[in-house]
């Protein structure tokens, strides 16, 4: 597998996983399993940082609708590139940092964070479109 594409599992992954601790939060702080589990009428409270944890998980699932099929279209034309695999590395540390910094209100980090990811994905479509 590619270097593009093993990052591409990883953030994929990584996204995957965003929403375990705020939905354990929501269990914690509403009133337990069973009510979460159904269909309650009231949206429980999440603690401050869960809240923003829940907000990065749904930004990271909407940069991923961009940066994957970037990857995949890459991979597919052969337009991979040393500056697509550092894009690639770059990108997962930059979504990392930026649900990190989001969850626990980091000034700043956060939207360096996400510009870092918008220079990784503007990375795969300046190669994919200067062929």
């Amino acid at each position: 597998m590619t270097t593009e594409l093993t990052y591409l599992a990883l953030v994929t992954t990584f996204t995957g996983l965003l929403w375990i601790p705020y939905i354990l939060n929501r269990i914690t702080v509403g009133k337990g399993v069973l009510h979460e589990v159904g269909y309650p009428d009231e949206e429980t409270r999440l603690s401050p940082w869960a809240a923003r944890l829940k907000r990065a998980h749904s930004n990271a699932v909407e940069n991923l609708v961009v940066f994957a099929p970037l990857v995949v279209i890459a991979h597919a034309t052969n337009a991979r590139t040393p500056a697509t695999a550092l894009a690639a590395m770059a990108y997962l540390a930059a979504r990392v940092v930026h649900a990190g910094s989001y969850a626990f209100a980091i000034p700043w980090v956060r939207t360096i964070a996400f510009a870092v990811g918008w220079v990784c994905q503007m990375v795969f479509a300046w190669t994919l479109l200067a062929r």
